[in-house]
């Protein structure tokens, strides 16, 4: 967007005038918040503080290999369901095949010894009795359960309960009722605990890793629907990955009208009479809006661009006091990536979860778990890597403050310490597939220090809130009794994960409630719309430009850790 368009919405509204919504943040509930309000008769303009849109869902290019960030499984990806529908009006999808996995994570401990996820029950219960038959009666619970959610239909996500007529809330309870009693054993099971009911040593370790990591604190619920999901084709792989979904609701959010300015920092948000009327950037541009949405950090949203003067008891439990209890916050990560010369051949699945022995998991600095997820990325889609090239990823849950703390006191020791985290990682796919480290070409680390010097995320956390959590009732509350606005402020909303939790299509989804509680208050109807499409099939040209970030810094993350006398760039590898 070109810098004298940006300064037109300076203007004062005319008569006449479209309603003008200002959006902050270019993430996915951003992106999808500037679609459903173009569909509804508004003007938007979305302001991203980077170089691209997407936030967390992204990826950067190094050397001819894209290195994905985010998406694991995408929820959504089938013909059927509302999740189906939210991607269909944002065009997340279109012309693009999606990569289905027969299981959905391997568990390898020490010893060698694996269990592998199948997604299909019948398959998942006869592999885990040959692996422990003593554990019959859990396994057969387990796989039960599973069935049990092949035929669940997913949570309806279209409109905000609020909203919902009395009518549409019976219709909700009455499909939801046969269900209750699967949702109630497996919502009120900690997976923790189910897992202790196996003998085996190595089921009971595996059973929280099969969502890649142990998000502690999760029951049994989200792991089975997200295996039934896959099974039932709902959970999928999407063709360009992270950034290829961002690129494509960016697409059709542009051809409704919709404008998008990057490297436009937001300072504040402009408040006359308890009324947000705009904002103004760090540059000092204001402009002007009818109404205002933040699609960012819940925190910066709430202390930073409003100066913490529009609370309410709610709002200050969970930025106040619940924000600094970490059970309450989804982990932050550290992601490694290698770009390799030639195949790995290999007969592994796409992802393995490895239970590493207690020295091995202490060099994984920061760690919260002794385990780590390698993913071949290659599996997931041949684009990732050069003809020829294949990309792995190593990933672990991580404490934010370890890594911030060397950062802030300590630079050159940031560097080793991230180059000795790589090179681990390296020597331990040398032993996976020996010959291989000779052939890496590329090596990319990105620290939780890293997500949060590029998306802003508090203590760069994957989802904000984390699910069944003490802050999972309050955040809830954000949307069906506070409608997702700020107490004794008009003209403001915020969406995100940080009002709507969960995933990728969580996020969507609360970009389409924010627009149906704005509809409301100036008069407009909603007219959400499938997209078009049209576009043939999807290519990897649709990426776009892919800026090269701190390549200094990457030279010197490529040499080993051995030679620490190059460990003082200022800036950090990665990481968009």
């Amino acid at each position: 967007m070109q810098p004298d368009r940006l300064t037109a919405w300076g203007r004062p509204a005319e008569p006449g005038d479209r309603p003008r919504v200002v959006v902050i943040g270019g993430g996915i509930a951003g992106l999808a918040t500037g679609c459903y309000a173009q569909m509804s008769g508004m003007d938007t303009l979305i302001l991203e503080k980077h170089v691209l849109p997407g936030g967390y869902c992204t990826a950067w290019a190094r050397d001819g290999y894209l290195f994905d960030y985010c998406v694991d499984w995408l929820s959504g990806t089938g013909d059927s369901g509302d999740a189906a529908q939210v991607w269909r009006e944002l065009g997340a999808l279109d012309g693009k095949e999606i990569a289905h996995f027969e299981m959905f994570n391997r568990v390898m401990d020490e010893t060698g010894r694996a269990v592998t996820f199948y997604n299909d029950p019948d398959r998942l219960e006869r592999h885990l009795l040959d692996l422990s038959p003593g554990d019959a009666e859990p396994i057969r619970q387990l796989c039960r359960y599973l069935r049990g959610f092949l035929n669940a239909h997913p949570y309806p996500i279209l409109k905000p309960p609020p909203l919902k007529s009395t009518r549409e809330k019976l219709g909700t309870a009455l499909a939801t009722l046969p269900l209750l009693r699967l949702f109630y054993r497996t919502a009120t099971t900690q997976m923790a605990d189910f897992a202790q009911r196996f003998q085996d040593p190595l089921l009971r370790r595996a059973l929280p890793n099969i969502i890649l990591q142990d998000p502690v604190g999760f029951p049994v619920l989200p792991y089975l629907y997200g295996m039934a999901r896959a099974h039932n084709g709902n959970a999928g792989f999407p063709e360009g990955g992270s950034l290829g979904l961002v690129r494509s609701i960016e697409e059709r959010y542009t051809s409704l009208g919709g404008q998008l300015a990057c490297r436009a920092r937001v300072e504040r948000v402009l408040v006359e009479n308890d009324r947000a009327v705009g904002v103004e950037l760090k540059n000092g541009t204001r402009i002007r809006a009818d109404h205002v949405v933040s699609a960012c950090d819940g925190n910066t949203t709430v202390n930073g661009l409003l100066g913490g003067a529009y609370t309410s008891p709610r709002v200050d439990r969970l930025y106040r006091e619940m924000l600094h209890e970490p059970d309450n916050l989804f982990p932050s990560a550290v992601s490694t990536y290698f770009g390799i010369d030639g195949p790995v051949k290999t007969e592994d699945p796409h992802s393995t979860t490895y239970l590493l022995p207690p020295e091995e998991g202490a060099r994984l600095f920061g760690g919260l778990h002794s385990t780590m997820v390698v993913q071949l990325f290659n599996h997931y889609w041949e684009g990732f890597a050069p003809p020829g090239k294949s990309v792995i990823r190593c990933t672990y849950f991580s404490d934010f403050d370890a890594w911030k703390k060397l950062r802030t006191t300590n630079r050159r020791e940031y560097w080793t310490t991230k180059r000795r985290v790589a090179d681990f990682q390296r020597g331990f796919l040398e032993r996976l597939y020996p010959g291989i480290d000779e052939r890496i070409e590329v090596v990319d680390i990105a620290t939780p220090v890293t997500a949060h010097r590029y998306t802003g995320n508090h203590n760069g956390t994957i989802f904000a809130w984390k699910p069944f959590s003490p802050a999972d009732d309050e955040v809830t509350k954000l949307i069906n009794k506070d409608r997702m606005r700020l107490p004794g402020l008009d003209g403001f909303s915020m969406t995100g994960q940080w009002v709507g939790m969960g995933g990728l299509i969580r996020a969507a989804t609360t970009g389409r409630f924010v627009v149906q509680f704005i509809c409301e208050e100036l008069g407009l109807p909603f007219r959400p719309s499938p997209s078009p499409g049209g576009g043939g099939r999807w290519h990897r040209e649709k990426l776009g430009h892919l800026p090269q970030l701190d390549t200094r810094a990457l030279r010197q993350l490529n040499s080993r850790a051995s030679d620490e006398t190059e460990a003082t760039a200022d800036g950090d590898s990665h990481a968009a």
